[in-house]
């Protein structure tokens, strides 16, 4: 492990000193290579004189610092904590030197950190006691340093250190405190997380991987085919169901950041609701975890398919129509269909988003394909969704074009794509009102919920084609194209479960 110890003290003849000497000589034992940087003795002028940070000229010294900060995995910062944060010279480094276009960039007012996949410790003196500065004082300088500063700047910070009272401490105190801080050192050998910070950390990465503020859509989907069966709802068969559909929709996730990391390592709009899951650009997992993860999604949905089979009265049709989804789903990057790449990525998501998972679980229930039922409650859904993946596909649409990638945006344009989502938001919520009367278990409660907010959606709509349509980020249509697909899901499940 990289690691590059920060000594913020302006004097390095200092007891942070003594604890900034004793982390590195731990680090080291513990194998790691190790960088030193003592912010009193570099020369540099401490405030911002330019315009903006970004066009002061880096002096020498802050040139290496910065190509140290870049070549580290691990920082680690010691400074005293005078009052409450940290001292005036660190706060100055740390001004100069985190600038724009090198730890973090600005697009149409949205920040994005860039120095993710590293981590961070802060090593601290103070004459407060510990628990008064974190809980009275709320920790400052600790927080405003992990948090407002590293934390933007995407850096992890996983664990604060705090050495107390200082300035009245015995020296066979301090020398305990220096051989912690050795300590801390080599712990590094095991990483720079605690065991339940790397579980926590792992769990968070994959969780945050397949992206599961998208799959209650599916699964409600899946709700709708399996409660519209007529007969008595079999519950082992909806439980199994559920989990083939999340592990199935898992595989596809990790599939597409596996096939679309070109376009998402050059997309500089990402957002939660578009770019991918971020894994492999900001180091969270590599491209063999994701391959196994895929693979292990897979088998799951493989596995829970077939153990539905004893479970489902007509095995055949759930054979049928999980092989079709699956072929759809995984094809939507992956080749040989690479549907994405080719403009019918956005039909391929309203067909498996939406008729192909409510068909799922009706005939999961015993239903069959041929029924008229399924594939009306699907495609009202699948309707529905048409807007927001059209709208997804704006802010994307300059990585996807430098990477080759014909999605309809690339190709009609973001004018075009939002004129055709604006078209089949108005379609859907017109089909929900003409195909309520047909749909017996479905009140006419979507239409009544689903046509106003159809009609307030149009209006930011229209205001982003009025503005020219920029290709940024459109996260505010994007949250409302959501929230109108939940209505398609929800009501209908609420209205078959009453």
């Amino acid at each position: 492990m990289k690691t590059l110890v920060v000594l913020g003290h302006p004097r390095t003849a200092s007891l942070n000193g003594s604890l900034a000497d004793a982390f590195v000589q731990g680090a080291r034992e513990a194998g790691c290579q190790v960088a030193r940087l003592n912010v009193g003795e570099l020369e540099f002028a401490l405030d911002v004189l330019a315009e903006s940070p970004a066009n002061h000229p880096l002096e020498p010294d802050l040139e290496r610092a910065r190509e140290l900060i870049e070549w580290a995995d691990h920082l680690v910062f010691v400074f005293p904590n005078w009052w409450g944060t940290m001292p005036a010279r660190l706060k100055g480094f740390l001004d100069r030197v985190l600038l724009p276009g090198f730890a973090f960039r600005e697009t149409d007012g949205h920040y994005y950190g860039m120095l993710h996949g590293r981590t961070a410790e802060l090593i601290t003196t103070m004459d407060v006691p510990p628990p008064v500065y974190r809980w009275i004082h709320r920790a400052p300088g600790q927080s405003a340093l992990s948090r407002a500063t590293l934390g933007f700047c995407g850096i992890e910070c996983t664990r604060r250190t705090a050495f107390a009272p200082a300035s009245h401490s015995e020296e066979t105190v301090r020398q305990s405190w220096i051989e912690r801080s050795r300590e801390l050192g080599l712990g590094l050998s095991r990483g720079p997380r605690g065991r339940l910070q790397q579980v926590r950390y792992v769990a968070g990465t994959w969780l945050r991987a397949i992206r599961p503020q998208f799959h209650p859509m599916s699964l409600l989907a899946f709700t709708i085919g399996s409660l519209a069966h007529p007969g008595p709802l079999g519950a082992g068969a909806l439980a199994l169901g559920l989990v083939c559909v999340a592990a199935l929709k898992s595989a596809t996730v990790l599939t597409n950041d596996i096939h679309d990391r070109h376009s998402d390592t050059r997309n500089l709009n990402w957002s939660p609701f578009t770019g991918g899951g971020r894994s492999l650009q900001e180091g969270g997992l590599g491209l063999p975890a994701l391959r196994k993860g895929a693979g292990m999604a897979f088998v799951l949905s493989v596995l829970t398919g077939l153990g539905l089979l004893a479970l489902t009265p007509n095995p055949l049709g759930f054979v049928a129509v999980w092989t079709v989804l699956a072929v759809l789903a995984i094809g939507y990057t992956a080749p040989p269909l690479k549907l994405s790449h080719r403009g019918l990525g956005e039909l391929d998501v309203a067909l498996t988003h939406g008729p192909g998972v409510v068909l799922l679980g009706y005939v999961a229930q015993g239903g069959s394909v041929l029924d008229p039922l399924p594939w009306a409650l699907g495609v009202v859904v699948g309707l529905s969704i048409l807007p927001a993946i059209l709208l997804s596909g704006i802010p994307d649409r300059p990585a996807d074009l430098a990477a080759g990638k014909r999605t309809l945006a690339v190709r009609l344009g973001a004018g075009g794509a939002t004129r055709l989502a604006l078209g089949f938001l108005l379609f859907s919520a017109g089909a929900a009102a003409l195909a309520a009367p047909f749909l017996e278990p479905v009140p006419w409660a979507l239409p009544l919920v689903a046509v106003p907010h159809a009609l307030l959606l149009a209006r930011p709509l229209l205001r982003y084609l009025r503005s020219g349509a920029p290709e940024r980020r459109i996260d505010g249509l994007m949250a409302s194209s959501l929230l109108y697909i939940g209505w398609f899901v929800v009501v209908p499940v609420v209205a078959l479960l009453s």
